[in-house]
């Protein structure tokens, strides 16, 4: 099987990793106050934190944000504020409430990634990608001269082999750092191309597909969305090797036993509590807790689908805004404020991961988290996406 994967060159701070690494940018979508203990944490030291547009900004001049994006990008770039490494992966060692989650950041081939309903191939969309939600990635994507992402992709191994051969290895620390907002610690490694290139080999398991994304499926559909958007420009040799062509992620193995399916909540909010609980409950059996419907559906696909649908049509009768939500205590904390209710999901049985998506199959947009929300990937690791 040819190899989608690739071993980079990765950029790194020179020092401050504490401001540095920040949370994905879809975390706390309804928690402002989050972002601005992030801002104020921060200050004015170098962070991944101007490099991202988080989603709870999102409609607050999109175009003006970007545009400093690519500025700090550039800026960082000019200061030697990162170290550039030579080719090698790097292995995490993420510790959190969940356990000890280990990965191997390495960059995919977007040529061998697909998101669209049916299609075959070795990486693959787990869940279906909202056209709605590329535009402003996208955009970050346009013009930055790095990227900084937070894609977890899934491999199989069910004995763990790849990753216990590594941790018999005395590698060369990265970093070794407490993350900010209840992050947990991580630690990184530095793998040597050539043990990297044998790591890349392991990975790719019979059947399809044999990576596929865990969790970052709209960044890493906008990346690819980026690169179909580039290449008719590119000559034939330039598509070959053309930075923009991969993109970075961290690969963890399904089968870790720090790997915690979560499922993703629903919050409807401006809206008749009363109402949407009454609506929802005369077709779904539920135990209702306050604000928070607890349905009699089935874990995974089936139970978010029939989910999504009602919401959906009550909605459309009724008006609302749906939200996503990481975490019990969170969905309980956003419910009980005037004019909301949340129906809260189960977790996804991690056998069934793979198997949805035989044949081109996704899940239904927002079916799962690798996590609490604080648990997500921390921007941390960068790579050049273009010549400038």
């Amino acid at each position: 099987m040819k190899s989608c994967l690739k071993v980079p060159r990765v950029l790194l701070p020179r020092g401050g990793f504490e401001e540095w690494a920040v949370i994905a940018c879809d975390q706390f979508t309804s928690d402002r106050e989050y972002w601005k203990r992030v801002e104020r944490e921060v200050g004015s030291a170098p962070s991944t934190l101007n490099f991202i547009l988080p989603e709870v900004f999102l409609g607050e001049d999109d175009e003006a944000r970007i545009a400093t994006i690519h500025e700090n990008m550039y800026a960082a770039l000019e200061a030697d504020a990162m170290e550039k490494l030579v080719r090698g992966f790097v292995l995490t060692e993420r510790t959190t409430k969940s356990g000890v989650r280990r990965g191997i950041v390495a960059a995919i081939d977007l040529e061998a990634y697909t998101m669209g309903k049916g299609e075959v191939s070795p990486i693959r969309s787990s869940e279906e990608v909202v056209p709605s939600r590329l535009p402003a990635r996208v955009a970050v994507r346009r013009g930055a001269p790095l990227e900084f992402p937070h894609a977890i992709l899934f491999y199989r191994d069910k004995k763990d082999k790849i990753m216990k051969n590594l941790m018999s290895i005395d590698f060369d620390k990265l970093y070794d750092f407490e993350l900010m907002e209840g992050g947990g610690h991580v630690r990184g490694y530095f793998i040597p191309e050539d043990i990297s290139e044998e790591v890349a080999a392991d990975m790719h398991v019979r059947g399809e597909p044999c990576f596929a994304v865990a969790d970052g499926n709209h960044s890493v559909a906008a990346a690819k969305a980026y690169w179909e958007e580039l290449k008719p420009a590119l000559k034939a040799e330039e598509r070959g090797h053309h930075p923009a062509r991969y993109m970075l992620v961290e690969l963890v193995n399904l089968y870790s036993d720090a790997v915690v399916f979560h499922p993703i909540h629903r919050i409807l909010k401006e809206t008749d509590a009363d109402a949407f609980c009454d609506f929802f409950m005369r077709s779904v059996k539920c135990k209702r807790d306050g604000n928070v419907l607890i349905p009699a559906l089935p874990a995974g696909a089936a139970g978010v689908e029939r989910t999504d649908a009602l919401i959906e049509a009550y909605v459309r009768a009724n008006g609302g805004k749906v939200d996503y939500i990481h975490g019990e205590r969170e969905l309980r904390a956003l419910a009980a404020r005037e004019g909301c209710a949340g129906v809260l999901l189960k977790p996804l049985d991690k056998d069934d991961f793979f198997d949805r998506l035989k044949g081109g199959g996704n899940f239904p947009r927002k079916t799962f988290s690798l996590g609490e929300g604080a648990e997500k990937r921390y921007y941390l690791e960068g790579r050049e996406i273009s010549y400038d």
